[in-house]
Formats: C-alpha cells, structure tokens, sequence
C-alpha cells in the first residue's frame, strides 16, 4: 500500500526515523551503564514495547493497570507501573498482572502502598516497589530527604512487597537551555540529598529510575541514577524539538491530513482538530500553534474545532488547494496517538506496518 492509498486523516511513522531514535537511546544507555525502560504511553502498541526490548530495554513502564495488561503482550518479563494503584478493583487486575509478570509499583505513601501489601499477600505474589520522590515538579512524590527515608523504611517492612529503591521525574525540566541546566542541577542536588539520607537508615538501592525524554541525554549527570524511563523520545514532537531534546529530522510522527475548504483568502481547513490532534499547547510560551506544518512551515496551525483545523497560509509561497494533502508534527504526539486507533509505520511512499493502538484509552 502507498502512503498516496491512505484516507485522511492518519498518523503516520517513518520508521528509518523511530529506529534511529530507538538506537541512539539504547546506545546512550549502553555507554553510561543505565538500564533503558521506556515508559510505553507514547506508543501504547504491544509490537514496539517488543522493538524496545529486542534493542536492550531492561523492561517497560506504563501508566495504568489497563496500560499494564496490555503491554503484558509484549513479552517482557519486567513491567514497572509508575502510577499508584488506589482503589480494590484496580488491585484485583493488578494481581493478575503480577501473577504473569516481574511487577514493579511507584508510589509515595503508606497510604497506597498498605493495600497493595494486604492484595499482594492474599494473593501469595510479591510486587516489587519504588518510593517516589519530588525533585521539583509537584505532582506526586515526598520530599528527598528524611520523608523519603522514612517513607523507604515502612517500605521494607510491609509484607507481599519488595523494596526495589527510589523513583523521581524531572517533568518541570522542559528546556535545556541555563534555566533548564539550573533545574537539573538541583535534581542532581536531590540526588545526592537523597543518599545521604537514605545511608543514614542503612538502606542502600538496588534502584534509582529517573529521567525524561528532554533530559534523556544528560541523565548520566544525575548522581545514583541506574535507569531512566523516556518514553516521547521513540516519536519525538514539537515540544521535544523546542525543548532542545531533538531536531526537526528526529520527529518520526507526522498526521497526514488534507485541505477540505480554501474558502477564506489566506487560510485553509483541513480534516483534523482536537480530535485528531489533541489541544494540547505548546509548553513554550513563546511559540505558537497545534503543530508543525512539514511542507510550509511558515504556515500557522493557528486554530482547531473537534473536526477542523484552522491554517493560515497568507506568508506561504505555496499555492494550497482543495484536495491537498499536509503533514504536520504534533506539538504532543503521546496524547495525538492515544487519539487515533491504527498508526501507519512508512519508508518513503510506502506502508509497510499496521498497527492497532492497542492501549488507547486505558485510563483504568
């Protein structure tokens, strides 16, 4: 099938281009002795958790239980859910993954982590855990120092579970440019915040799981880290190419979509909105924009309804008529894959793979 066959709109994959990217990750693991386990939210396909794998990953992360069913599929033997697990039925799946699988849970409270040990022992299966601490983004985790000591401590005594070591995400770190480098320092301050405190109870880690897609490359900087989580970085998108993390030949994801009204001068329609794309802005201020218009980028994909997307095309020196088709980077391609149910992975003009978003919309 040629990609000139496909019925808009459609994601679409170069797949010279994700193999690179995959590649270059794993080398990057391999050269600073970091174990890779790609968190699996970007693709949500069994068959490239499968891919990373076969390149080295350690294991896979997901999100939510239904994320963890799915990628049970996959074949790794290694599956870290970084998401605390709240509420009996939820627990009831997750058992039924443990039981098939090595399982690993990131959470910051006895709160979460009480259940888990009681479902865990009821079941006669051990799941391993990582206490989560905050290095600046706000979200979920205990403060580096004596909380997260403390909160570790509690860990090891619960029975059912296994104290794995130490989780954190750098998600507030969007740019590497000097306030970004800054911000990495004191993650790498917390670091080290974290040792100290964690030596004082006797407690030494078998694991510290950090890093990101923008810090994946610097991840080796971060005192203690033995294994890092990217997860964007298989696609890459607009952000990560603003955020410095990548370039304009890294993206592998472009939305193929076609021009459906030239009605209003200087602007045209095409057949995707929020619905294909997500409305997701771009976490740079400065910039604009749904996505990146590959054939023009001086057009601005300025606009979006659920099924029309809003292009001004006034300072373009190409010509747009009904009926063309336009590619477009995704400012978020994570949220744009969980939009759509088959991904189309090409080289050149040609599909070579079909795949179905196995875990799109399991928000459970």
């Amino acid at each position: 099938m040629r990609v000139a066959d496909l019925d808009t709109p459609a994601l679409l994959v170069d797949l010279d281009i994700m193999e690179r990217n995959l590649r270059r990750a794993a080398e990057y693991a391999a050269r600073h002795g970091l174990r890779l386990r790609p968190h699996t939210k970007t693709h949500k396909i069994p068959a490239l958790g499968r891919r990373q794998l076969e390149l080295g990953a350690a294991g896979l992360t997901v999100a939510k239980v239904g994320e963890a069913e799915v990628m049970l599929c996959a074949g790794g033997k290694d599956l870290l859910l970084a998401y605390p697990v709240v509420g009996a039925r939820k627990l009831e799946r997750l058992i039924k993954v443990a039981r098939r699988t090595r399982l690993t849970v990131a959470l910051d409270s006895l709160a979460v982590a009480r259940p888990l040990s009681a479902a865990a022992r009821a079941a006669g299966v051990e799941i391993g855990v990582l206490a989560e601490m905050d290095v600046g983004l706000g979200r979920v985790g205990v403060s580096p120092g004596q909380e997260l000591a403390g909160l570790a401590r509690e860990l090891q005594r619960l029975p059912g579970l296994v104290f794995e070591g130490i989780a954190f995400y750098p998600g507030h770190i969007k740019r590497l440019d000097e306030d970004g480098r800054q911000a990495l320092r004191r993650v790498a301050v917390a670091a080290k915040v974290r040792g100290v405190a964690l030596r004082r109870v006797g407690i030494e880690p078998r694991c510290v799981w950090g890093g990101s897609t923008p810090t994946l490359f610097e991840s080796h900087t971060v005192p203690g880290v033995n294994e890092i989580r990217p997860g964007t970085y298989i696609f890459n998108d607009r952000n990560t190419v603003l955020s410095g993390a990548c370039a304009w030949e890294d993206c592998a994801v472009t939305i193929l979509t076609t021009v459906v009204s030239t009605a209003r001068s200087g602007q045209v329609i095409i057949d995707g909105g929020s619905k294909t794309f997500s409305s997701d802005r771009l976490v740079h201020p400065e910039e604009n924009g749904f996505g990146r218009v590959v054939d023009a980028p001086e057009a601005v994909f300025w606009n979006m309804n659920e099924e029309h997307g809003f292009v001004r095309v006034d300072r373009c020196r190409k010509t747009f008529r009904v009926g063309d088709r336009i590619r477009i980077i995704p400012n978020h391609v994570c949220v744009a894959v969980n939009l759509h149910e088959r991904i189309y992975g090409i080289r050149g003009d040609f599909v070579e793979e079909v795949w179905t978003v196995d875990g799109r919309g399991k928000l459970q």
